[in-house]
């Protein structure tokens, strides 16, 4: 587990705090490579991984966006957390839909638990690099 300079291990921003440091990524200056799989992702990919401990979101993404390389060369990730409603009738606590953007769905991920900080969250993932709106 990281920890900072004092041993503390750093809390994870609420959603808001996440929102208001994504705004200020609009293009990247350096590209990163997730090892595990080779994708390529941003410099606001990274600091969402790193604030938000989502390394998990990065991979999942990744080895999702990859397998549907096929269907569309641009693949929109939509993260949404299911309102406590729907997760009673769905059993989830969350789905990411995988689709061209344009209202075509590819497929679904289902998760039954995400300590993930926001409810909902738009990501890219074009020509092998897995980007945040505001980076495209």
């Amino acid at each position: 587990m990281r920890t900072d300079a004092k041993g503390n291990v750093p809390k994870v921003p609420d959603a808001r705090e996440l929102w208001e440091n994504l705004a200020h990524f609009q293009a990247t200056g350096t590209i990163y490579k997730l090892p595990i799989c080779g994708t390529l992702y941003t410099d606001g990919i990274r600091f969402l991984a790193q604030a938000a401990k989502a390394y998990w979101l990065l991979t999942d993404a990744s080895v999702m966006g990859k397998s549907l390389m096929d269907k569309s060369w641009f693949i929109s990730v939509d993260f949404k957390r299911y309102s406590e409603a729907e997760r009673e009738a769905v059993g989830f606590d969350a789905v990411i839909t995988y689709g061209d953007g344009n209202g075509t769905v590819f497929t679904e991920q289902k998760y039954h638990i995400t300590d993930f900080p926001m409810d909902a969250l738009k990501l890219y993932f074009v020509d092998n690099t897995l980007l945040l709106p505001s980076e495209y």
